[in-house]
């Protein structure tokens, strides 16, 4: 007689997810855009401008097409025009010296330029210590790349400047151990707006040497930087160019968010390895869009200056707007966002807080606890982007004043 089949033992059924991807569900970018819509706010969430950027910079979009260009594969490193460009680009706002062939890549959006260079660089088990409160993508490329984030929180702190948030140098340099791989910086600092000073780029870089330590900087908010230093890339600081990963991208600086163009800086050997992660990700993209941008780069400096003057008015207007309404506010020395804090409108959660305003006002902001670890050090924050026409800024002021 045949025996009757066993039924096979039972299983958990398998998780959905990667087990180091199952804290990341849908961005809380998505879930305050959506609501936006939903109730008619003003959204001042995401991160992204209302109007276009310069009229002769679509118009090379528009030319490269209609010639041609770029409408197939370009180069797996990028068109040799907008490495040429990202390279003069370097050298003319920051002394930097890259070799557009070899020390140059173009990647889709920094976005991608960062999941790239933790790709490539990162083992699994290695260690990165980033500044929290830091864009959401950091910490999932981290997790793809089998990393383990290790957070150094900024901490609000008043000065004879104003408040603003601040790196502990000394908490810094515990957080680093023998399984540290590299710093994950980002400055200016999206969501926060502080703007790292030459002393604490100084000792970052001279920790970085002294443990052997990479370096990856996220720049892509280097042309919004409102005080008179301007902006300071570690790369140029002693020991740091052969240990640096330089992130940028024309989302931020020519108000074409959605051509999705970055690019990275960086020697040979650590570029390579970039390299080889990208490949396998997007492998080339936004081939046309790649010329528009090599002639966005070489825009004249006025266009750089007022771009800056534009944004600082603007974060002024919605600041004193933010203030006035009760906020406590962290204004701004870079990027184009204010972060606030709810505490003294008698609020302590500003998740639930930014849940409940597009009915209560109809504006939208977004929560800075979703940037923490720590989660109850951000609880209070509150993030306003100012990249938005002066006339919705006015509406949203007003409504703001409701409150």
């Amino acid at each position: 007689m045949t025996p009757a089949p066993q039924p096979s033992p039972s299983r958990s059924p398998r998780p959905p997810l990667n087990r180091g991807l199952a804290e990341f569900g849908t961005t809380i970018f998505a879930e305050m855009s959506a609501l936006a819509t939903t109730t008619g706010a003003v959204n001042l969430g995401q991160g992204f401008p209302d109007t276009d950027g310069p009229e002769e910079v679509r118009e090379a979009a528009v030319r490269a097409i209609r010639d041609g260009r770029g409408n197939q594969y370009p180069p797996g490193p990028g068109v040799p025009e907008l490495r040429a460009a990202v390279a003069d680009h370097q050298r003319r706002f920051h002394g930097l010296t890259w070799d557009p062939d070899t020390e140059v890549l173009v990647t889709t959006g920094a976005t991608e330029a960062i999941a790239a260079a933790l790709l490539g660089l990162l083992e699994p088990g290695d260690e990165v210590v980033a500044l929290e409160p830091y864009y959401d993508s950091y910490a999932a490329c981290i997790a793809m790349a089998g990393g383990r984030r290790v957070p150094v929180t900024l901490r609000p702190h008043t000065g004879p400047d104003g408040d603003r948030f601040v790196l502990d140098l000394d908490e810094l340099r515990a957080a680093v151990t023998d399984r540290t791989r590299l710093i994950l910086l980002n400055t200016p600092h999206n969501p926060t707006g502080t703007v790292l000073t030459r002393a604490e780029l100084t000792a970052i870089a001279e920790l970085a040497v002294e443990r052997d330590l990479l370096v990856v900087t996220d720049e892509v908010y280097e042309h919004l930087v409102f005080g008179p230093a301007g902006h300071l890339p570690i790369a140029a600081l002693p020991g740091m160019r052969e240990r640096t990963v330089s992130i940028s991208s024309a989302g931020k600086t020519f108000s074409f968010t959605g051509w999705k163009i970055g690019w990275v800086t960086a020697v040979p050997a650590l570029l390579s390895a970039v390299r080889a992660a990208k490949q396998y990700l997007t492998f080339v993209s936004g081939g046309p869009f790649q010329y528009a941008v090599a002639e966005a780069l070489r825009l004249p400096d006025s266009y750089f200056t007022d771009l800056r003057a534009d944004l600082l008015a603007k974060r002024d207007l919605l600041a004193d707007g933010l203030a006035k309404a009760g906020f406590g506010v962290f204004r701004p020395q870079g990027t184009y966002f204010v972060t606030t804090d709810v505490r003294p409108l008698g609020e302590s959660d500003g998740a639930a807080f930014c849940r409940a305003l597009p009915e209560r006002c109809g504006v939208v902001a977004i929560p800075n606890a979703v940037f923490y670890d720590h989660r109850d050090a951000g609880a209070p924050f509150v993030r306003f982007a100012f990249c938005k026409r002066t006339e919705v800024l006015q509406d949203a002021v007003k409504r703001l004043a409701a409150l």
